[in-house]
C-alpha cells in the first residue's frame, strides 16, 4: 500500500481510500448491511485505513453501516474517517443546503452515527449558491475549533470556490470526480497542487465502467443512477464498451493486469492526485487491490490510452447529470 499526508491528519493515509456511497442502499440498488461491513473490514485489512461516506448516502444509512463496522473492528484511532455535510433528502430528491444552522446540526447526527467523538476530514459535500461561501467555511473552522473535526475538506467546489473558501478556514482536501473518460477537473488539481491542497478523486472507475464487467446486455434496477448517466446511453454506451474493449487488450497486453488495475493505477500517477476513491460493498471486489502498486504507467501508455479514447468517444459527457438540485430561491440568505 502507499500512503500520503492530507494535511491536519496526523495518520497517513492510504492512496486508495473505500468509498460507501452504495453502501447506503439508495441510488445502487439493494444493499446488504452485513455484506458491506465484511467489505469494510476486508479493506482494512488489506491495507486500506481511509473511509469516505456521507450522510446523503442513503439518508444517513452507509454512515451507520461505517459506525457498526468501525465499532466491531475497533482501532478507530488507526482509521481515517472523511464524511461530509451539505445535501438535505426531501422526498425523493436531495438538495444543497450548507447554513451554518444545518452545519452544526449535522455534525452530531453524523457523530451518533459514526459512533465516534470526531471526524478526522469533514467534507462539505456540494457548493450551496443560496449560502455565501464564508458563512460555510466560518462554521466548518467553528467545528475544527471545537476539536469535533481534525481537517476540513470541500466536494465539487471549483477553483474560485475553494479560494473564496480558504481565505476563511484552512482547506486540507478537495475531492472532485475524476477518472480515465472524465478529466474535466485538471483545473482543480492544478489548483490543489499549487496551494497544498491533498487531492481525493472519486469514481475511479466510471460508476463500474471501468471495471470491465459491464457488457451491452448488462441491466439496471429501477433504483440504480446509471439508468439515467448519458454515459449508458445510446449512441454513447456504444462508444464506451468500445473504448473499454481496447483498454482491456492494453491492459493485458502491456502490463499483464486487467482494466480495473490499469484504471486505478492511471489515476494514482496523475501528478496532483493524493487519494483515490474505490467505491464497493463486497469485499471479493478488493481481490485486484494488489494488483494496483509495484508498478507505474509509462508515458507512451498514457499516450497510447489518450488515443484509444480520441479515436473511440465521439461525443463524450462528464459526470454533470449527478449534481444535486439547488434549493428554491425563496430560500435563500437575505443580504445584509
Amino acid at each position: 500500500m502507499e500512503h500520503v499526508s492530507i494535511p491536519e491528519i496526523p495518520l497517513k493515509a492510504s492512496r486508495v481510500g473505500l468509498g460507501t456511497w452504495a453502501m447506503g442502499g439508495v441510488s445502487w440498488g439493494h444493499t446488504d448491511d452485513a455484506e458491506s461491513i465484511r467489505t469494510i473490514h476486508s479493506a482494512l485489512d488489506r491495507g486500506i485505513n481511509l473511509i469516505d461516506t456521507a450522510p446523503a448516502y442513503g439518508d444517513g444509512h452507509a454512515e451507520k453501516v461505517v459506525g457498526r463496522a468501525v465499532a466491531e473492528r475497533g482501532g478507530r484511532e488507526q482509521m481515517i474517517i472523511a464524511t461530509k455535510v451539505g445535501l438535505e433528502w426531501r422526498g425523493n430528491t436531495i438538495f444543497r443546503i450548507a447554513t451554518r444552522e444545518r452545519i452544526f446540526e449535522e455534525i452530531e447526527a453524523s457523530l451518533g452515527r459514526l459512533q465516534t467523538d470526531y471526524i478526522d476530514l469533514y467534507q462539505v459535500h456540494w457548493p450551496d449558491p443560496l449560502v455565501p461561501i464564508e458563512e460555510t467555511a466560518e462554521a466548518m473552522l467553528e467545528l475544527k475549533q471545537k476539536g469535533k473535526i481534525r481537517a476540513i475538506g470541500v466536494s465539487n467546489y471549483s477553483e474560485a470556490e475553494m479560494e473564496r473558501f480558504r481565505h476563511v478556514a484552512p482547506l486540507a482536501s478537495a475531492q472532485p470526480p475524476y477518472n480515465m473518460f472524465e478529466r474535466g477537473s485538471q483545473g482543480i488539481i492544478a489548483w490543489c497542487r499549487q496551494h497544498g491542497v491533498a487531492l481525493l478523486t472519486y469514481e475511479a472507475l466510471c460508476r463500474g465502467l471501468l471495471t470491465g464487467q459491464i457488457h451491452a446486455d448488462t441491466r439496471f434496477g429501477e433504483d440504480d443512477l446509471r439508468r439515467t448517466d448519458p454515459k449508458f446511453q445510446p449512441p454513447r454506451f456504444a462508444q464506451y464498451l468500445a473504448a473499454v474493449e481496447r483498454l482491456e487488450e492494453l491492459a493485458r497486453k502491456r502490463y499483464r493486469k486487467n482494466l480495473l488495475a490499469l484504471a486505478v493505477r492511471w489515476a494514482l500517477d496523475q501528478p496532483g492526485v493524493s487519494v483515490v476513491l474505490w467505491g464497493t460493498r463486497h469485499p471479493n471486489r478488493l481481490d485486484p487491490l494488489n494488483d494496483i502498486f509495484g508498478w507505474q504507467l509509462d508515458a507512451s501508455a498514457n499516450a497510447q490510452i489518450d488515443r484509444i479514447l480520441n479515436e473511440i468517444i465521439r461525443d463524450p459527457v462528464g459526470p454533470e447529470f449527478m449534481a444535486p438540485s439547488v434549493r428554491p430561491h425563496k430560500e435563500a440568505h437575505p443580504v445584509a
